[in-house]
Order: structure tokens, then sequence, then C-alpha cells
């Protein structure tokens, strides 16, 4: 089972996946596919507020940020690492859930980069938004870094995400039943 989208006017096939016995999603994955993280990165900055850094987690939204921080001009992003490194300093630490993730798993701030967009206007990007927990997990990182957020971006709002008034987006994208009919 397929569903059929066009996002920032290209146009792909999704495999819907299961998530459960009952439900399944489209699976929108932009690693590897050039052309639509180009075209979406463009739209979003179009509607994009004023900021001064993005901030994105991993592992997704990573092609999303280099794409619109390069056609920005800007030379700097935040990642939030779902693992700490042994490179980063003076780490903050958040627990999130995600629905494509089993399970909890905690997300990671570099200090460093806390640092740089302390008192900063704050850009958060995903490349799906559905139950929000990722991104409400790289807000509470941004909050504990003195960050102000101005805006929280993703190409796709997944089900009822599309009636939230706090995300910007692209279009929206619905979940489906286990017969692959949208719900």
């Amino acid at each position: 089972m397929t569903y059929d989208i066009e996002v920032a006017g290209v146009k792909r096939t999704l495999p819907l996946l299961p998530l459960n016995d009952s439900k399944m999603i489209a699976a929108f994955v932009i690693f590897g596919d050039v052309e639509l993280t180009v075209a979406c990165a463009g739209k979003l900055l179009e509607k994009a507020p004023d900021f001064d850094y993005m901030v994105a987690p991993e592992a997704k939204a990573i092609p999303l940020v280099h794409e619109m921080a390069r056609q920005s001009g800007r030379n700097e992003y935040v990642l939030v690492r779902k693992a700490k490194k042994l490179y980063m300093d003076g780490c903050l630490e958040v627990e999130d859930r995600s629905i494509t993730t089993e399970g909890e798993q905690k997300l990671f701030m570099d200090g460093k980069d806390a640092k740089m967009i302390h008192g900063k206007r704050v850009l958060i990007l995903d490349d799906v938004i559905s139950t929000g927990g990722s991104i409400k997990a790289v807000e509470d990182l941004v909050n504990q870094a003195g960050g102000n957020i101005v805006g929280r971006m993703a190409i796709l709002a997944e089900g009822g995400a599309a009636a939230r008034d706090d995300i910007i987006y692209l279009e929206p994208l619905p979940l489906f039943d286990s017969e692959g009919n949208e719900i």
C-alpha cells in the first residue's frame, strides 16, 4: 500500500508501514532525496519568521536543516543528538518519546551550542511533526539554553498535528488504518 503526495512541487509515492495493529503511517524520508530536500528547504524559508539559529533533532531533519542553512547563507545550525558524544561538553539533556522510536530516548544539546543560542531567536525544524513529542523535547532544550523560540517548522504535519496553530508546515500527512484508509 502506498500514498501519493506532492510537497513543494515534488511528487512522491510513500509506502504505508504499520505503526501498530490498527494504524499505519506513510514513510516520508528525505535522506538521499536531494530534489525533495532542496525544494522543501526553499519553501520553508519563504514561510520562516526572522531567526538567528536553526535547531533540529537528529536524524531525519539533518538534510533539511543543512539545506536551509545553505540556502539562507548561514554557516551554523544546531543539532540535538540522540546520544552524548565524547566531544560534547556541558550537555543539556531531556527525555523524549517519538511516534517512530520505540520507548523513551534522551536528547542532548552540546554546551557550546547552548551558549551560542542563548538569548538568540531560534527556529526549530523537523521533517515531520506527528505527536509533537520530539519538537517538545527540542523546545525544552532550547529553553534550558536560554534561546527564544520564534517558530516551529516541519515539511509535513501528520495526523492531528495539522490542526495545530503553533507550527508552520508545507503539507498535511494523514494517518491510515490497517487497511490503508485515511483516518
